[in-house]
């Protein structure tokens, strides 16, 4: 099931990208991130309420929402640069650059989750890493 859930994501996100770069047209970016901001919490908090896990909210431990508070502020920093980056930029050219957060983040895992970094890890991130740079230049 993950895997389904991971395709769709891909599919999402590209979809994102898309209607974005249309929608920002005249638009202020960071108004642009507001708004959608706005939509993503409507759906989220939708979803709580449709899946009644709202109670669960009382057992979330301290550490987590410490957490869960700084991936927000990272999520938000992240969409006001790719909403400027996306406005400023050619969607073929911005999207790769903001994929390149799968290699961060594997690095990151290694780093400070100690997941295993494997030969195939590393083979990965260099072609994606290359794959990037030939697609932006």
């Amino acid at each position: 099931m993950w895997l389904i859930l991971a395709l769709l994501s891909a599919v999402f996100a590209a979809l994102t990208s898309i209607l974005a770069k249309v929608g920002i047209e005249g638009v202020n970016s960071n108004l642009a991130t507001a708004i959608r901001t706005v939509v993503v919490v409507f759906m989220a908090w939708g979803m709580v309420f449709l899946t009644n896990t709202q109670n669960g909210i009382m057992e979330i431990s301290r550490k987590s929402w410490i957490f869960l508070i700084l991936s927000g502020l990272a999520t938000g920093a992240s969409w006001l640069c790719y909403y400027k980056a996306l406005q400023m930029g050619e969607a073929s050219k911005v999207v790769p650059i903001d994929k390149l957060s799968v290699v961060l983040t594997l690095v990151l895992a290694f780093i400070f989750l100690h997941e295993n970094f494997t030969s195939k890890s590393i083979i990965g991130c260099v072609l994606i890493g290359a794959g990037t740079l030939l697609m932006v230049l």
